[in-house]
């Protein structure tokens, strides 16, 4: 058995050479375009692995052409440019599978071994140019793992299960997936199921007709119905209601759904991507969530990890922000080497969201063009809770202060707390934005409805935070 590769590092190339010799293949290696293409039409390979920067081009832009001349032989390609627009080049070619630098050589040569035994190419496909504006950011290799399972899904209906803490970017999968993939013609249609009181959420998702319930004065369609041809997100998916959950179950097992109130089975084409940040094992065995909807919706786990486990794509992602800032009004600014390393050691508990959210109030507020450690340091010992907006007490150093003085009794400190600082910070937060209640929601990290009931529950006027 033969295998044809093309690296240009020559250490690299070694390695490569000896991993797959090591599994009993013989190893023809070159450093180009130009002299694959030579080889391929001398001889016939078992598998092509190839790098995609070469000395005198991109090697994932001439693989139609291997393709077309090899449609059988299976691809393997590498890239350092790991990014998810890589990943979906490669993808996009019909490769067996994409590596991103650095690999496990192991593991390669395992994957040689097994594309040699299938014998089969994925199919050659539409080709696509990449698509601009990918909603990923981060190049760490927790990341990396995302990307390689969202490029396997992307050519397929398969129901997706998105894991995660808050804020790591669930619902940018499922867009990324909806973008990227052959559904993309179609809409995308987010719900986040836990924003949506039980009463109604089986009006939400599967529609009702008129007379249904009070309130009901005309027909309405569900989001199965608007997601019809598309993507439909069901976020925070543990926090649905059992008696939900069943109808959702068998929505997904007959592809029919039936409106509230109605009698009419109604087909529906949508593909499926659920998310949660809750450990769903332990609300299955307390008979909260159900078992067969899990499995049902369990088809591909894709695991988002913590922002603290990629602590080396925050630096692009402030960058990211800092552009997205700019580009929705608000000053431009770039960062000091220094600026984003404190960033990068931040532990940021909210995660990519909360990162975003201090970006975004470090973009309003910084007054160079160039930030420092020195305007990043205030920032970071918390937002101003005072009522005079003069933003010199922390949140940390207010909380210590509060519970030195008002001693809580023991069963009663949360409620407390929250008592005494959750109207100073909304009222903060508003004072910052000016009123805006979109940019207060956006800087505390939460929705805006949300931010709207708090406002009244507290009796915050928005009006009089205005100036």
């Amino acid at each position: 058995m033969s295998v044809l590769l093309v690296e240009d590092d020559p250490s690299i190339a070694l390695v490569i050479t000896a991993a797959l010799e090591a599994e009993g293949f013989e190893v023809t290696c070159c450093d180009s375009i130009a002299e694959r293409d030579r080889l391929l039409a001398r001889q016939s390979f078992n598998a092509l692995v190839t790098d995609v920067m070469l000395t005198d081009g991109d090697g994932i832009e001439t693989i139609g052409a291997v393709r077309a001349a090899a449609p059988q032989m299976p691809i393997i390609i590498l890239s350092a440019q790991n990014t998810l627009d890589t990943a979906v080049r490669a993808s996009d070619t019909g490769a067996f599978e994409y590596f991103p630098k650095p690999f496990d050589i192991d593991e390669l040569a395992r994957t040689v071994r097994q594309a040699v035994g299938n014998a089969e190419a994925k199919g050659e496909g539409d080709e696509e140019a990449p698509v601009a504006g990918l909603p990923l950011v981060g190049r760490s290799a927790a990341m990396q793992a995302v990307y390689r399972m969202i490029t396997r899904v992307l050519r397929n209906d398969l129901t997706v299960l998105v894991l995660g803490e808050s804020g790591t970017g669930k619902e940018l999968v499922a867009e990324a997936i909806h973008q990227l993939g052959h559904r993309k013609a179609g809409p995308f249609v987010a719900v986040n199921t836990a924003a949506i009181p039980a009463e109604l959420i089986e009006s939400e998702l599967f529609g009702h007709e008129k007379g249904a319930f009070t309130g009901a004065v005309a027909r309405h369609a569900g989001k199965f119905e608007q997601a019809d041809g598309g993507t439909l997100f069901l976020d925070e998916i543990g926090d649905m209601p059992l008696e939900a959950q069943t109808r959702l179950l068998r929505a997904l097992q007959s592809g029919n759904i039936r409106r509230v109130g109605g009698r009419e089975e109604i087909a529906v084409d949508v593909r499926i991507v659920a998310a949660t940040n809750k450990d769903l094992a332990p609300m299955i065995a307390a008979g909260s969530f159900r078992e067969d909807l899990f499995y049902r919706l369990n088809v591909v786990p894709i695991t988002l990890p913590p922002l603290r486990e990629r602590a080396d794509d925050i630096p692009a992602l402030a960058r990211h922000f800092l552009q997205l800032a700019a580009a929705e009004g608000l000053p431009r600014h770039s960062l000091s080497d220094d600026a984003t390393a404190l960033l990068s050691r931040q532990p940021w508990r909210g995660n990519v969201r909360e990162l975003r959210n201090f970006i975004y109030r470090l973009a309003l507020l910084a007054r160079e063009d160039r930030i420092d450690i020195a305007a990043i340091e205030p920032m970071l010992s918390g937002m101003s809770l005072g009522d005079d907006g003069a933003g010199n007490a922390g949140i940390a150093p207010a909380i210590e202060q509060w519970w030195a003085n008002e001693r809580p009794g023991p069963g009663r400190v949360y409620d407390e707390a929250l008592a005494a600082f959750e109207r100073p910070l909304f009222i903060a937060a508003l004072r910052e934005t000016q009123g805006n209640q979109l940019k207060a929601a956006q800087l505390l990290g939460i929705n805006r409805n949300t931010l709207r009931k708090r406002l009244t529950d507290l009796a915050i006027d928005p009006l009089i935070l205005q100036r």
